[in-house]
């Protein structure tokens, strides 16, 4: 498959904010650059919001919700994602483009979770779903005070009402629509705050919305600002029901603070340091040819990513030189190219992080086996090197902090027990994998590891109608599935006096 023909200058055609269903320049007049990291070079300009633009998204997601009609009305609200569904499948190629451009994935993450798969059913799913959803469900009579006065009860399932959205840069689009999807469907407003480093696909998707659907104004608000803070009105402003967050641990941890004062819901799906176990049952060199690619898909930069190479001591060096020989065949540079596998990190405050990580390894005592640097042979744009570390401990900083880049740490564990305990040592749980020889055992390991999700002998746990999420710092609540559904709704009970008869 090759790459589409598309004239550049339609990448980020759309530059302006979505508010209150109106397409509009940043109220200070302000712009801010949108650079390609794969080459250093601006792509373009987008409005920079402000404090006064997201507090007006968030006065018109609230009027939006409390006077109009849209979150009651279930036809309406299907016939609308269906609309924003044929809109995005229209402009399908524009997005790839602009997203292998501003994001600096490899034209082959574009076929997958960063747009195709994403595109088939983060909003066909959850419309699906609205008739299948159980708003309305009988707890059944009770004579609750003995007093032989019955009451028929039911639990309601409602809105939330307003949502603050904000997204993360690595899989923009994705996220986005995972959380518009469900936060759509069950009746909800929303203001969407996407990263800076990232704006072109939201701020099209703006425009998609404004121009090609009849959701009303109000509904979806889309306010891009190069300002982080511009964002914290959504977790502090009391007209915002809930704060629906991808991210890091530590800004998850700062929106929780902003957020307590006015005692709103969050939906935080965090950090992760998942583990690639791999019990001693199975093909080692091959499962930890598959970590390589694994941990260096979209240059490591992925919550879920499993970093953590648990292998058999016995079978240690083994696995160490397989992935070695991994990384040397892995192709890297230009992410418009499809033959390569990996691209360049988003900036170069993101490629300095990584480069500091790798240096404390090296001064923590683990072993470079390949990589840990820049690449000679691409001056330009922010790569890093495909990175594996050997001699690791697990109490070692590379095993235990989430880095974000194509680094590949490599442990050895000795018996199924130490490799659960090692797994699960550390502060994250959102995903893993397992590999193994026999189902049944590799199942039974998986139920001992405190994590999210995970894959068994590569299977893949994503989908809309999958619920993701971790346990521990890895965040609360889960996306996609029932459950992320469930999360944008709030729950009331009723009840009414019957007849005893009635019972």
């Amino acid at each position: 498959m090759s790459a589409p023909a598309v004239d550049a200058a339609s990448l980020g055609s759309e530059r302006r904010l979505l508010i209150d269903g109106e397409l509009v320049e940043a109220s200070g007049g302000g712009a801010f650059d949108n650079l390609n990291p794969a080459t250093e070079e601006v792509l373009g300009v987008v409005a920079d919001g402000t404090r006064e633009d997201m507090e007006r998204a968030v006065a018109a997601a609230r009027r939006a919700f409390d006077t109009t009609s849209w979150s009651t009305d279930a036809d309406f609200r299907r016939r609308c994602l269906l609309q924003l569904q044929a809109a995005l499948e229209e402009e399908q190629e524009l997005f790839r483009s602009e997203l292998v451009a501003e994001v600096g994935c490899p034209m082959l993450t574009t076929w997958g979770p960063q747009l195709d798969i994403p595109l088939k059913d983060a909003l066909t799913w959850p419309a699906e779903m609205i008739d299948q959803f159980v708003w309305r469900r009988s707890i059944g009579p009770r004579d609750a005070f003995g007093l032989g006065s019955f009451t028929e009860r039911e639990v309601w399932k409602e809105p939330v009402g307003v949502v603050g959205v904000i997204v993360p840069w690595n899989f923009p689009l994705e996220i986005t629509l995972n959380k518009l999807g469900p936060v759509l469907a069950m009746g909800n407003t929303c203001v969407v705050k996407p990263a800076p480093d990232t704006p072109f696909n939201a701020t099209r998707l703006g425009r998609l919305i404004a121009e090609r659907t009849d959701i009303p104004p109000g509904v979806v608000n889309i306010v891009a600002s190069s300002d982080h803070l511009v964002g914290e009105v959504l977790s502090t402003s009391p007209s915002v029901d809930m704060v629906a967050f991808t991210g890091s641990t530590a800004t998850g941890r700062r929106i929780m603070a902003a957020a307590a004062p006015t005692l709103k819901r969050v939906f935080l799906e965090l950090g992760g340091k998942s583990v690639n176990l791999v019990l001693d049952d199975a093909d080692v060199p091959a499962a930890a040819g598959g970590a390589v690619l694994a941990s260096c898909f979209h240059a490591g930069q992925g919550c879920a990513i499993p970093t953590r190479l648990l292998v058999p001591r016995s079978r240690y060096e083994e696995a160490v030189e397989a992935a070695a020989a991994g990384i040397a065949g892995l192709a890297y540079g230009d992410p418009s190219d499809p033959s390569n596998f990996m691209g360049p990190v988003v900036s170069a405050r993101q490629r300095e992080r990584v480069l500091g990580y790798i240096a404390t390894g090296r001064d923590e005592g683990a072993r470079v086996v390949c990589g840990g640097g820049v690449p000679e042979h691409l001056p330009r744009g922010y790569f890093v090197e495909p990175t594996l570390f050997a001699d690791v401990e697990n109490s070692m900083t590379i095993a235990r902090e989430e880095i974000f880049g194509p680094v590949l740490v490599v442990i050895g564990y000795e018996g199924d027990d130490e490799a659960v305990r090692i797994a699960n040592d550390n502060d994250y749980g959102l995903s893993g994998m397992i590999s193994s020889g026999d189902l049944d055992r590799a199942r039974s390991v998986a139920a001992r590891i405190r994590t999210g999700s995970l894959g068994i002998n590569g299977g893949i746990w994503y989908g809309a109608d999958a619920p993701f999420g971790g346990y521990k710092q890895s965040g609360i609540g889960r996306q996609c599935g029932i459950e992320g559904l469930e999360i944008f709704t709030e729950t009331k009970t009723v009840g009414w006096p019957v007849a005893p008869g009635e019972n």
